[in-house]
């Protein structure tokens, strides 16, 4: 492409962004009559040369990219956070500030999770998380008025999350729902306010239902990470991070007799060699020590085979 050309569509792209707000590649694409793979590569190096910003936050498996101060407009699709991240990012949203010690461990990961509006800082040595279009002037105490908060060096550990793959269906589908017009936008929001208004009674009955659900979830996961924690204090570990805690599993970074090691924590009774393999796994791709806790003793015959590679010395094959 010559270098002319290549300008024009430098310039159509941030003309886009800039009038749209935060867009897709494929919005992109679309939009300058490139296909993916160059749009991508146009957007990258634009990135790179800070004319634009990347959301850490994902519509489907695809980013969006930003023009430095639409930062706002990142709420518009907070619709595509995963569940517990919503529930991080609406308290968040609702209460402006949060202290991460008093949190239940499945929101301390969605808040680490949700990076484009859960800002950290640190207080008194304590961690807390501002929402991101809330002014740091904000936080104050009670009796103290405003108090002085630490906010560009906190390192929070990130937390990887598995990404689901889209389809070139579904990508066509997010394409459609954004090339909307803001009337159209706004037909769309009238009518799902009057769908709910028409929800059935047995519908609103499953809701609550699903309500108390989540809060009998959340109560099986406060009492899970504390018997962990009342488990390890009495061990003498040290718990440094919550990387994951999901489905009654838990993965934290402890430290064990001065050295760091992840614990893998299953709340059953028997694992399996699925999960041992999982936790290695894990523990490899971060070159770190491993240990794993559960309710009871593994299985005769997994115990067996651990054993018997404890004392295997090689396993070769005759050529």
């Amino acid at each position: 492409m010559p270098v002319q050309d290549a300008m024009k569509t430098r310039e159509k792209i941030i003309s886009f962004i800039r009038l749209r707000g935060p867009s897709l590649p494929v919005q992109i694409a679309k939009e300058t009559g490139l296909s993916i793979l160059f749009a991508s590569a146009f957007l990258s190096e634009l990135y790179g040369e800070k004319e634009i910003n990347i959301s850490h936050m994902r519509v489907g498996s695809s980013p969006l990219y930003f023009i430095p101060g639409q930062e706002p407009q990142l709420e518009r699709f907070s619709q595509y956070l995963k569940s517990k991240e919503k529930d991080a990012f609406l308290r968040l949203k609702e209460e402006k500030f949060l202290k991460d010690a008093e949190q239940e461990p499945a929101i301390r990961v969605a808040l680490r999770g949700i990076k484009d509006f859960a800002l950290p800082f640190k207080k008194d040595e304590e961690v807390y998380w501002r929402y991101f279009t809330i002014p740091a002037s904000e936080f104050e105490e009670n009796e103290k008025g405003e108090v002085q908060i630490r906010e560009e060096k906190i390192q929070i550990e990130e937390i990887k999350v598995e990404e689901k793959i889209i389809e070139n269906k579904e990508e066509r589908k997010i394409e459609n729902i954004f090339d909307d017009s803001e009337d159209k936008q706004e037909i769309v929001k009238i009518n799902e306010v009057q769908v709910q208004e028409q929800i059935p009674r047995e519908k609103q009955i499953k809701k609550t239902k699903t309500n108390k659900s989540k809060k009998q979830n959340k109560k099986r996961d406060e009492n899970f990470f504390n018997k962990i924690k009342e488990f390890l204090e009495n061990k003498g570990i040290e718990i440094i991070d919550i990387r994951d805690f999901q489905n009654e599993e838990a993965i934290l970074k402890v430290k064990k007799e001065r050295k760091e090691e992840l614990l893998f924590v299953f709340n059953k009774k028997k694992i399996t060699e699925k999960e041992i393999l999982k936790a290695y796994k894990k523990a490899s791709d971060e070159k770190m020590p491993y240990s794993i806790l559960s309710l009871g003793e593994p299985a005769k015959k997994l115990s067996d085979l651990i054993e018997a590679i404890k004392e295997l010395s090689e396993l070769d094959k005759i050529e």
